[in-house]
Formats: structure tokens, sequence, C-alpha cells
């Protein structure tokens, strides 16, 4: 295991008196503690609204899981935040920054190709499939961005990626293709190739989903290690209950595109308020 000195540059673990960790917009501005802030936003697939006029923010340092039924809502918030989507209304903001808009003359306007993709920076995502090259080794899919997104040299960018791999345990492969990796340690790759950029917030999409049963415990225990050792800010889509709870500051239950109930993981889990959060959780628990 490298030393402390040599690890990846994750923030670290921040001792004063917790904020919460999901608030309202406004909430959040008054404290100037927000990461990601959404605004009043609206996300329409034809005719059909999948999120409606969302409002809330997440602080800094916090991890919060989203759970609610499939086409609530919830992967579109991630893809609206890598910008794979754009919002129909209102705004979403990351580190205090428009993602999507720019301020113009006093007026809103849709952000440039440039700006986006700086605002971007501060994002990592980690997909239900691995997306890795196929035609590059492991310490090369984890070394590539960082030198042609942020313009590391290769050797900076090479010991950046050692340590990530070895963060996630697979020291033993870095010189391996996908292709011959189990389908958890490509997931592994995957979470190390998203810390490599550095984001401020770690977005994880169903990171267990694509993998067989015996390989799901191998990432979320790598996960875990992640939110309990450091203090990134972590959105997380997820059905593995017992993972959000072992790693959420609050969880969000959504249902048709809008928050249904939000609060500690301990009171979600153990007494819902709401009947459909009752009913939700009794069909995955």
């Amino acid at each position: 295991m490298s030393s402390p000195a040599d690890t990846p540059e994750i923030p670290p673990t921040v001792t004063d008196p917790p904020e919460p960790a999901v608030v309202t917009a406004a909430e959040s501005r008054a404290a100037g503690t927000e990461l990601v802030r959404f605004d009043k936003v609206t996300k329409r697939f034809g005719g059909t609204t999948v999120l409606d006029q969302l409002d809330f923010s997440v602080a800094a340092g916090k991890h919060v899981t989203l759970i609610g039924p499939s086409g609530s809502g919830k992967t579109t918030i991630l893809r609206l935040l890598m910008t794979l989507l754009r919002p129909d209304e209102g705004t979403i903001r990351v580190d205090g920054a428009l993602l999507t808009h720019e301020e113009r003359n006093g007026r809103l306007v849709k952000a440039g190709d440039r700006h986006v993709r700086e605002v971007r920076k501060k994002i990592g995502m980690v997909f239900q499939q691995f997306n890795l090259f196929p035609n590059m080794r492991v310490l090369r899919n984890v070394m590539e961005a960082p030198v042609h997104v942020l313009g590391l040299s290769k050797d900076e960018a090479e010991q950046r990626a050692r340590d990530l791999i070895e963060l996630v345990g697979l020291s033993e492969q870095l010189d391996k293709y996908p292709s011959q990796l189990s389908g958890g340690q490509q997931q592994r790759v995957a979470i190390a190739r998203a810390l490599a950029m550095r984001p401020q917030v770690l977005l994880l999409d169903e990171v267990t989903s694509a993998l067989d049963p015996e390989l799901v415990a191998g990432v979320l225990d790598v996960l875990r290690d992640i939110a309990h050792s450091t203090d990134i800010t972590m959105l997380c889509v997820t059905h593995e209950m017992t993972f959000a709870r072992d790693i959420s500051d609050a969880v969000l239950m959504f249902d048709k595109g809008k928050i249904v109930e939000s609060g500690p993981p301990d009171k979600i889990f153990s007494d819902p308020e709401e009947s459909r959060t009752r009913e939700f959780l009794s069909t995955v628990l």
C-alpha cells in the first residue's frame, strides 16, 4: 500500500460538526455549504415529465443515495449532471458555477461547450456498464483522461493511476486488458478511472446491476472504503439498500419525478413517514 504522501489527493475527511447532507436550494445558499444544486429543474421526454420542478442541494463532502422505483427520475439526475441530458427548465450549479447555462448581459443563455467542459471536470461518474477502452490495458485506461483532459504529464498520470489501481485492489492486473478481467474487476477499474480525474462529486449509477451476485460484494467494499476514508461528495443510485444505509448521510425517496421523502438512512429505512416509501421498501428489503 502506498504511504499517505503518495495516495491520490481525494479531499481529506473533515471533522467539523456535520452539516445537513440535503437541504433546499434556499437553505444551502444561505449556509454557503452547497456543492450541487438543482433549482426548479424539469426534464421531459416527449409528453412524459421525468423530473418535475426538482429543487434540492447537496452539501460538500456528503454522501446522498437516491432510491425509488424504475422510471422515477433517479438516473436522469445523474445524466443531467454529466450533461448527457440538458434540463428543459431550471438550472443546475456545481460548486457555485452554472452547469448548462451562462449569464450574459444579465440573462441566462445556453452554455457553450468550453464552459460545460470546465464545470463538468468537477464531476466523475461510474456507470452500470463499465465502458472501459477494450484496446487499452488497465493502467492506460486509468491514466488516459488525466493526460488528455487535465493535461497531466504521462509520468504524473501514471503515478496517479498506479495509486488508484492499488486503492481498488488491482495492482496485479495493471497490464491486463478489460477482456481478461472479471466484471467486478472491470467495475473497480472504472471506479479508479473516475477518481483519476480528482472530481469533487462522484456519481454512482447502479454500479453493481450488471455484475454476477458473487462479484457485487467486492465492488461495494471498495466504495465503502472510499466513502468512509475520504470526504468526496457522492450521489448514488442503487437498489443495494444495505450499502445505501452504510454509506449515506441522507437518502432521497423519488416517485414520479419528485422527492417523496428525505432524511437520514436510519429514519428512512426504519421509520419512514410516507406510505409510498414504506410500500417501495417492502418490495426491495
